[in-house]
């Protein structure tokens, strides 16, 4: 194959910056490559990738040295459109690429833009490939997050690009859109020999479809290789809050000295452990937590609609019945689309049903507003820039108790900073910080307002695995605060860790309401739902383990008590 982008020797800093994001790189990508690039947030991955289609340095004109080389031009002598036509672009903050108000429209803009005359059938197109035709005349603000990311990667495959770029491909999909994704990008890729780029945290994902994976860390390339031999550097990887995949950590963890080749996927690990154990399980299946009864938010015969342009009404939830109680957990689960924030939204007040009651804490959502609302009840958004107001996080977890009179509230303030370990980022603007920063500094804010009930909208979206990972220590640490938390979630891992409630919708619906247990051993619920398990679990499962492990940690419990029971030595 030959080299189709070639990074020579490239440093960049951006305007105001302190230090280069990009440190005398080098990287060759050869067509056909499926590459995924990782890293820990703020490593430079982006800037990186903005290099290959003329953003640097045409758009950020900031200190740049090197060349990049990519098709045979050298990106400092062609213009961003020119070299848009033959690189596609799907970024992280993708809201700000979508530009017309309906669905085709939009997914045909950039040929129309160019001025091909099949324009609409190239969208078309594009459209199904990405999972929305029959979307063609929705406008953008009817359509979920996932939805809304799909249709940005439909625009930048309408015009047909040799190399495709997707920042954090799926950063807010379910499950199954999550894994339809990957393999409309396989079939981009095996198919029709496009380069794929994605930037990804979820090894999971890279095992399964990606070629050769290239680590970042503080604006240099640390190495490239191929996908699993990459992933083998166990001790490495984790070094750097990387995480290799569950199955992975797990063969690791088992026998740290084995000398074969650690598995990486699924598969890998079934035929590697199959052969040592066949039944049993020496771990006990840990306490489920009981529910106090005391309810918290009861929803009756709820139905929510709105109406669209066209003056119909679009469907949103329909007859819907729950209740919340003190002590819960929950996990709000489904596909894109099935609901999740807009009943969310309901519990704060912000929207009213059309037919039936919210009752929060006693009072009727319809006849109160949401400020009345907010003593009782927090919603976190899914962008945490939504929630700063001030030039600094301290005013804003500041600016609720000092309009509420709060006494004393300067104590609190010090008591949540140090919660969330905001000491040292107190005095900073929260719209300037890193994804992780600012998602900590949202859950001061909300905590800060001292509710019986927090709602949060994807709050390990966007965020590398270590950075996830200490959102969920901080979400854990929370629970002793308020009431009840409600989270609603794509990531099936923060379902299984720290939940004791899942509630699963579907096309507006509550169709099932249990424990992680009732869910992710439920086939037919799963599929309808479009969740998939967390890797580790489905492992045990297909390893005949009598109690299913939801971690990592859980299934090394739970093989090592098998392995003593059979006296069977690692």
């Amino acid at each position: 194959m030959s080299a189709q982008v070639s990074i020579e020797n490239v440093s960049f800093q951006y305007p105001g910056g302190v230090a280069p994001v990009l440190k005398n790189v080098s990287l060759t990508i050869e067509q056909g490559d499926f590459m995924a690039i990782v890293g820990g947030n703020g490593s430079g991955k982006s800037t990186l990738c903005k290099l290959l289609n003329g953003l640097i340095p045409h758009y950020y004109v900031g200190d740049f040295a090197g060349r990049v080389i990519v098709n045979g031009k050298d990106t400092t002598a062609y213009k961003v459109a020119d070299l848009s036509k033959q690189i596609g672009y799907v970024y992280q903050d993708f809201d700000n690429q979508i530009v017309a108000p309906r669905v085709l429209d939009d997914a045909s803009f950039a040929p129309l833009n160019y001025g091909d005359p099949d324009y609409k059938r190239k969208g078309k197109e594009a459209l199904e490939m990405v999972g929305l035709l029959g979307y063609d005349e929705e406008f953008i603000w009817q359509l979920s997050g996932g939805q809304k990311h799909l249709l940005a990667l439909a625009g930048a495959l309408a015009m047909n690009p040799d190399i495709l770029i997707i920042d954090e491909p799926i950063a807010q999909l379910d499950p199954a859109h999550a894994e339809s994704l990957y393999d409309i990008l396989k079939e981009l890729n095996e198919t029709y020999g496009k380069t794929i780029i994605v930037i990804e945290h979820h090894t999971e994902f890279i095992a399964n479809y990606c070629q050769k994976m290239v680590l970042m860390e503080a604006g240099e390339i640390l190495w490239k290789k191929e996908t699993k031999e990459a992933l083998q550097l166990v001790e490495e990887l984790m070094g750097r809050q990387i995480y290799p995949p569950q199955v992975t950590q797990a063969a690791y963890l088992l026998d740290r000295n084995k000398q074969e080749h650690l598995p990486v996927t699924l598969e890998e690990a079934r035929q590697q452990l199959k052969h040592r154990l066949t039944t049993g399980s020496a771990v006990q299946q840990a306490a489920e937590i009981q529910l106090r009864r005391e309810v918290l938010v009861r929803i009756k015969n709820v139905r929510f609609s709105y109406q669209t342009i066209k003056r119909n009404r679009k469907h949103v939830l329909k007859q819907l019945n729950l209740d919340v109680y003190k002590g819960d957990v929950i996990a709000l689960v489904g596909n894109n689309g099935a609901g999740k924030s807009s009943l969310m939204r309901l519990m704060t007040g912000l929207v009213k049903p059309d037919i039936g009651d919210v009752i929060v804490q006693g009072k009727n959502t319809r006849a109160c507003t949401p400020e009345q609302l907010a003593n009782e009840i927090t919603y976190i958004y899914q962008n945490p820039e939504e929630m700063f107001i001030d030039d600094s996080v301290r005013k804003d977890i500041a600016f609720f108790l000092k309009s509420r009179n709060i006494p004393d509230y300067e104590k609190k303030i010090e008591a949540v900073l140090e919660q969330f370990e905001l000491q040292d980022l107190q005095n900073r603007d929260g719209r300037l910080m890193s994804g992780g920063q600012q998602r900590r500094a949202s859950l001061a804010i909300g905590i800060a307002m001292d509710p019986s009930i927090i709602l949060l909208d994807e709050p390990t979206a966007n965020l590398d695995i270590a950075t996830r990972k200490h959102i969920t220590r901080l979400i854990a640490s929370m629970k002793d605060k308020v009431g009840a938390i409600i989270i609603a979630t794509h990531d099936m891992q923060l379902a299984a860790e720290l939940t004791n409630r899942m509630i699963v919708l579907h096309d507006g619906e509550v169709i099932h309401d249990g424990d992680r247990s009732t869910v992710f051993t439920h086939p037919g619920l799963l599929h309808r739902a479009g969740l998939t398990p967390p890797q580790i679990l489905q492992l045990s499962q297909s390893l005949n383990m009598e109690v299913p492990a939801y971690t990592v940690a859980e299934f090394i419990q739970a093989w090592q008590g098998k392995e003593r029971h059979h006296g069977v030595h690692a």
